[in-house]
C-alpha cells in the first residue's frame, strides 16, 4: 500500500472504526478480489465486537499489497459517505493523482516481472521453487498465506525445518503446488509477491537466473 493510503487510513482509523459494518460484504469482498487471505478473514471474524473487527481490519490492511486501498474504496459501495471521505483527502494529498489512480488490477505483465506473459501460465518446476524458497527473506510467511496455505500448515512448515527457513519455505510452496495443480502458476506467485511488498525481480531470478 502507498504511503498516501496508509495515512488516509490511519487519519479515518476512529471513524471507519466506529461506523462501518464489513462482514457482510466488505470482507468477502476483500476476500474475493486476493486482498485477504482465509487465515486472515478468520482473523477479523474472530473478533468479539464489530469494532474489534473493524480495528482488526485496518491492521491487516496496509500489509497487503499495492491493491489493497483501491479494493478497500470499492467494497464501501454501501457506505458512500465515508467513502467519498476517503477519496477527497486522498485528492487533497499533495502528490497524489486522481482517486482513482491506483485502481486498476495487479500488473501481471512481462514488462513487470521481466517474465513473458505465455511463462506466468506455467506451473513452477521443482528447482524453481527451490530458488525462489532461497531468494524470499522475511516476507516468505506473507507470500505463503498469501497463497492460501493455512495458518496450521505454516505452523508444520517452520516446526519441521526449525533449522533451516529454506527448507521450511520450499516446503510451503511445493505444499501450495500439490493443493493448486494447475492452478499454481508462476503468475499467481507474482501476485502474493506484489501483495507481500516482494519486488517481481525476485521470481525473475528464481525463473531465469
Amino acid at each position: 500500500m502507498e504511503p498516501e493510503h496508509r495515512a488516509v487510513l490511519r487519519k479515518f482509523r476512529v471513524l471507519l472504526s466506529d461506523q462501518l459494518l464489513i462482514s457482510d460484504a466488505i470482507v468477502p469482498f476483500l476476500f474475493q478480489e486476493g486482498v485477504l487471505t482465509e487465515a486472515q478473514v478468520e482473523q477479523v471474524e474472530g473478533q468479539l465486537t464489530n469494532r474489534q473487527k473493524n480495528l482488526k481490519l485496518l491492521d491487516i490492511l496496509p500489509n497487503r499489497g499495492p491493491r489493497a486501498f483501491s479494493a478497500f474504496v470499492e467494497a464501501l459501495r454501501d457506505f458512500s459517505w465515508i467513502r467519498d471521505q476517503l477519496l477527497q483527502e486522498l485528492q487533497n494529498t499533495p502528490g497524489t493523482g486522481s482517486p482513482g489512480a491506483s485502481a486498476g488490477p495487479p500488473r501481471l505483465h512481462g514488462d513487470a516481472s521481466g517474465l513473458p506473459d505465455s511463462g506466468l501460465q506455467k506451473v513452477p518446476s521443482d528447482r524453481e521453487l527451490s530458488r525462489l524458497a532461497s531468494r524470499l527473506g522475511a516476507d516468505w510467511e506473507a507470500v505463503l498465506l498469501d497463497l492460501g496455505v493455512s495458518s496450521e500448515a505454516l505452523y508444520r512448515c517452520r516446526s519441521d525445518h526449525s533449522l533451516n527457513t529454506g527448507a521450511a519455505v520450499l516446503a510451503g510452496l511445493v505444499l501450495w503446488r500439490r493443493s493448486e495443480g494447475r492452478k499454481a502458476t508462476l503468475g499467481r506467485l507474482l501476485r502474493s509477491l506484489e501483495a507481500a511488498g516482494v519486488h517481481p525481480s525476485v521470481l525473475e531470478d528464481a525463473v531465469l537466473g
